[in-house]
């Protein structure tokens, strides 16, 4: 009996550690299970990791982009508002200068009576202020009698032969022509020496 009493304990520990070895292998198989399972998804974090780097780097490079488009946008605005502020009294030359031209006119007929000559000099000085607020806003006469002719300043009407002046120089002025700042606001009628 104690044979037997040995022999199932022997048997019993036999089991035990068969048991034992299987819950081993069982267990080395849920660990290299779970080491696949967190390689898989080191390498699935990695990939997420790199899509959302390339996201970052695309959206960096399309805030760049936008950045430069508005500081574009800014200079833009910002010239075009300096240009409106240079050339705002254009509009107001324009209508002007056509009566400066029918002062000049007018100032240019001869009067014999005091009267005349009283409402004469009135004009002059309207004339003369007008003159004057347009200088004030950049607004000049294009110089012409004596100038060698210029397509962008001058408008030829006629030409003279002279030998006062060389060839292809303005030698009179039929209207006068003016500028604002570096613009012309409208060109000067001119005669040309051929």
């Amino acid at each position: 009996m104690e044979q037997e009493k040995k022999a199932r304990t022997i048997e019993e520990e036999e089991i035990k550690q068969a048991e034992s070895g299987d819950e081993a292998e069982a267990q080395e198989e849920v660990i290299e299970e779970a080491e696949a399972e967190l390689v898989d998804e080191d390498t699935e974090e990695a990939d997420q990791v790199k899509e959302l780097e390339v996201k970052v780097e695309e959206l960096n490079q399309r805030l760049i982009r936008n950045q430069a488009d508005y500081d574009n946008f800014r200079r833009r605005t910002r010239k075009e508002k300096e240009a409106d502020a240079k050339y705002r009294a254009q509009s107001l030359a324009e209508k002007l200068i056509p009566a400066l031209d029918n002062f000049e006119r007018a100032m240019m007929v001869q009067v014999d009576s005091e009267d005349g000559k009283s409402l004469l000099q009135g004009m002059e000085m309207v004339y003369r202020q007008m003159k004057e607020a347009l200088e004030s806003e950049g607004i000049a006469a294009i110089e012409t009698v004596g100038t060698p002719f210029d397509p962008h300043y001058h408008q030829a009407v006629a030409q003279a032969a002279t030998d006062e002046y060389d060839s292809n120089v303005v030698v009179e002025e039929m209207q006068k022509g003016y500028m604002l700042k570096d613009r012309v606001i409208r060109p000067a009628m001119v005669k040309v020496n051929a």
